[in-house]
């Protein structure tokens, strides 16, 4: 959805907005939360909208994931994300066939996906380093203020490697 002109009116804005600066990103932190709403509410307004089928449900993962570019995986970054984050929550498990959200797992709570290909937000620039961080509120293991923090540290962990690697 995060092309010029999107149909989703709040990716359209958003482009808008940081069009003068999206050349100069060095990094993108596209900061997520999934609920179980998704499969009982957005995802069948989203195939209205659409027009389209909707998609099948897929379990979403109990705990705190990344997903980084396929195209440019940055892995150490990644790692550095997950390993902050750890220090806070859970982060979630693969399935029985080692995969989260149908995606097979790259290291430990880190998913890749082709974000330009799929128009995602974090693949909106050409930024160096991006992650797309997914916290699941409705775990039993958290609360709300843990998902937060662990928002917080998947940041300051994603800043703390970027500033040693400038170094």
């Amino acid at each position: 959805s995060f092309v010029p002109n999107s149909p989703a009116e709040e990716c359209d804005l958003f482009l808008k907005a940081l069009a003068p600066y999206s050349k100069d990103l060095y990094a993108h932190f596209d900061l997520h939360e999934t609920t179980d709403t998704d499969n009982t509410i957005f995802r069948p307004a989203k195939a209205l909208r659409d027009g389209k089928p909707e998609e099948p449900w897929s379990e979403i993962p109990d705990g705190f994931y990344a997903v980084g570019d396929t195209e440019n995986p940055c892995p150490e970054f990644q790692t550095a994300v997950i390993k902050s984050v750890k220090k806070v929550t859970h982060i979630a498990p693969a399935d029985e066939h080692g995969n989260i959200i149908g995606e097979k797992l790259e290291q430990d709570g880190v998913i890749n996906y082709p974000l330009k290909k799929l128009l995602l937000c974090a693949g909106f620039s050409n930024a160096k380093y991006t992650t797309t961080t997914e916290v699941y509120p409705d775990s039993p293991k958290v609360n709300a203020q843990n998902c937060v923090d662990a928002q917080v540290a998947a940041i300051t962990g994603g800043l703390d490697y970027l500033k040693a690697e400038k170094n």
